[in-house]
């Protein structure tokens, strides 16, 4: 049995959860998100309290009921509070702004990077170089955060590129040969 697994989700209020066919919906202040449960996982719902058994021994059991149990606290805690993932981006003429459904991002290459904000996300740009993604599905954030990230990757000598707010860079020296040496 997992230990994840066994652990008991309280839904604060305003929260529900409902378990029928095999999806399991959990709906709160700041809208609905399903999930499909395998048949080897049981759900149990009481009152305000979630919890997850074991309806069928299988190789894989373990590892599905604390996925599940995971996938559901992540789903009520996004629900309720929301998910939030900061961006920084750092580099001489290197900015971003929202237009329409659109991130538009100059990164020091020839032309500007426009990337289509997926359904259900927020995106915020509280100041040039500062990139804000909020939502309800922890999934889809870490995802178009990744996906942003990925675009410009920050580089270890000068710093510059897109970086998470809470990321450490190590940055690394440049080079030294020859200064000094005979």
């Amino acid at each position: 049995m997992s230990r994840i697994g066994k652990e008991l989700i309280v839904m604060p209020a305003g929260v529900t959860a409902k378990f029928e066919n095999d999806t399991l919906t959990v709906t709160g202040p700041k809208g609905t998100l399903t999930q499909v449960v395998d048949s080897v996982i049981k759900v149990n719902i009481d009152g305000q309290n979630l919890s997850f058994e074991i309806a069928k021994e299988t190789p894989t059991s373990n590892a599905k009921h604390g996925l599940y149990r995971a996938l559901a606290h992540n789903m009520v805690v996004g629900v309720h509070d929301g998910f939030t993932k900061a961006l920084q981006i750092a580099g001489v003429g290197y900015k971003a702004s929202v237009s329409g459904n659109k991130l538009v991002m100059n990164l020091g290459l020839s032309h500007l990077v426009e990337v289509e904000i997926p359904e259900g996300l927020n995106v915020a740009c509280p100041s040039a170089t500062d990139v804000v993604i909020t939502g309800i599905d922890k999934q889809k954030v870490g995802q178009f955060a990744s996906k942003i990230r990925d675009l410009r990757p920050v580089e270890p000598y000068h710093g510059y590129g897109i970086k998470y707010a809470d990321e450490v860079v190590v940055r690394k020296v440049g080079k030294t040969a020859g200064k000094g040496k005979k």
